[in-house]
């Protein structure tokens, strides 16, 4: 055990998650503000159809600068912050040993879980 008290360890835990989740909001701004760029200089209107978000091309449509890749990247990130903030939470808890809370972040990822399932479900 590393004596910090748990209080300590929970206030650590939520500081590291509040920079996780300005880092992801950063992120997710600057993936934004470049996928609107490269659409703007590649004369795409922004009411164009929606590419269909296929995560086999990703990498090789951010190399290409494919705009709509860094609109997809950006989306994900704001997708993936409060994901990481509960999962941060989660382990905090449970080095606090704190199996309700735990318990509760297990329940809250189900969830997330269960609407991408939905999600993807159906769009197949």
């Amino acid at each position: 055990m590393s004596g910090a008290s748990p209080t300590s360890r929970t206030s650590t835990a939520e500081r590291f998650s509040g920079r996780l989740l300005i880092s992801f909001t950063y992120v997710a701004i600057a993936l934004l503000v470049i996928g609107v760029v490269l659409m703007l200089a590649n004369g795409i209107s922004p009411l164009e159809a929606t590419p269909i978000f296929d995560l086999a091309t990703l990498r090789s449509s951010v190399l290409a600068l494919d705009p709509a890749a860094f609109l997809w990247l950006g989306l994900l990130a704001v997708i993936a912050a409060p994901i990481g903030r509960v999962i941060v939470a989660g382990v905090a808890y449970a080095a606090d040993a704190d199996w309700l809370m735990v318990g509760i972040s297990i329940a809250i990822l189900l969830v997330i879980a269960i609407g991408i399932g939905a999600a993807v479900a159906g769009t197949v």
